[in-house]
């Protein structure tokens, strides 16, 4: 009887220790100026069932459309996107119960804020029409400092309405830390930044920037998981371009785009991912468009097309693929839901899991990798 009773226990234990596995905190951050938001919202995803439930949400902030969450997982960074009031907000988290607790709010220094990452020492914000890149430092605390550094990008693109000045988009490490990656859409380049973490005004020293296809408004990018290449996704023509990466140094290998071919319509790439498995890419599309195109990962850089997939709902400006990499859960900015599709892990498809929930305009999806290893309350 004691045998069975610890054997039991063991079962239990085993079956206790998988389902904590399978529960991750979801984070999205939203706009708030468009129907009825308190900004961040926590929700428990169950990889399982793909359930998700909401835990807590901040106390209301203005439209934080993109959010970072700290290596330790205490504090979340978010960009507070209103124009030329732009702040960026410092946020304590309880991974455990769900609530972000705001800390202090600092100028993001230049208007309307799309894009934000942090490391131990500083957080590194793109401005779009503000045009440069803002780095402030972190108390101990997790709070901001004022501003340790703007950097100020200039020149325009041949794209009138969209490309009048530099709107950067986009910063992003390099896999060593070592360099800063930006994207300006404005600009139709991509700049690489030195990158010195202590340094307490001159963070960020030019190192290099690549030109793309004039008219082409780089957005997002992503590094494959070696470290070895780079993904770039355009907003403004659709496409991909590859880079080879070495040292702070991007060299073009191959161009692609996430486009259908008898495709007719408006469209405006969006958001760019990469399967935890390293396998597959997606790309997501606005417009008339409103679908994420699939490819699987080649050799040196090459992608291939393997269809593209209908989001159900219209705007997914933001999507994000589960620790699993069993489900891609999308935001949809103009109907107001999050959609979860199931991936295929070995073809990289993906099909409708019937499940979607309804928020408020959702810009921005974020896991929390680190949840599955805090008790559930």
């Amino acid at each position: 009887m004691k045998k069975l009773y610890l054997f039991l226990l063991l079962i239990s234990s085993i079956a206790s220790i998988q389902a904590q596995k399978n529960i991750h905190n979801l984070i999205v951050g939203t706009y708030t100026n468009s129907c009825s938001s308190r900004g961040i919202y926590v929700y428990e995803f169950n990889s399982e069932k793909a359930q998700l439930r909401l835990k807590k949400s901040s106390d209301s902030i203005a439209s934080p459309s993109y959010v970072s969450l700290s290596k330790d997982g205490k504090f979340m960074y978010a960009v507070n996107e209103n124009g030329n009031e732009s702040t960026v907000s410092a946020l304590g988290f309880d991974q455990a119960s769900g609530k972000p607790s705001l800390i202090n709010q600092v100028s993001s220094k230049g208007a309307d804020p799309c894009y934000l990452i942090n490391d131990d020492n500083n957080v590194i914000v793109a401005n779009y029409s503000g045009g440069n890149i803002a780095v402030f430092g972190k108390n101990a605390d997790g709070s901001l400092t004022e501003a340790k550094q703007v950097v100020q990008h200039y020149g325009k693109g041949i794209n009138p309405d969209r490309q009048e000045k530099a709107h950067v988009h986009m910063v992003y490490f390099s896999p060593d830390k070592k360099y800063v990656l930006s994207n300006d859409l404005g600009t139709d380049k991509v700049y690489v930044y030195n990158y010195n973490s202590t340094a307490t005004s001159d963070v960020l020293t030019l190192k290099d920037s690549v030109s793309v296809t004039p008219g082409s408004g780089p957005r997002h990018l992503k590094f494959d998981k070696k470290g070895k290449y780079v993904y770039l996704l355009q907003e403004l023509n659709g496409e991909i371009t590859s880079f080879s990466y070495k040292e702070g140094k991007l060299t073009k290998v191959f161009e692609t785009t996430i486009l259908a071919k008898d495709f007719k319509g408006t469209f405006s790439s969006a958001d760019i991912e990469i399967s935890p498995n390293g396998k597959f890419l997606y790309a997501s599309n606005r417009g008339e468009a409103n679908n994420i195109s699939v490819f699987k990962i080649k050799k040196k850089g090459k992608l291939q097309l393997k269809g593209q997939t209908g989001t159900l709902g219209k705007g997914p400006r933001s999507f994000a693929i589960d620790p699993t990499g069993k489900f891609l859960l999308v935001g949809h900015q103009y109907t107001n839901n999050i959609v979860i599709f199931k991936i295929n892990k070995k073809k990289g498809t993906l099909t409708d899991s019937g499940k979607s929930f309804d928020l408020c305009s959702p810009v921005c999806l974020i896991f929390d990798e680190g949840t599955n290893a805090k008790k559930r309350k």
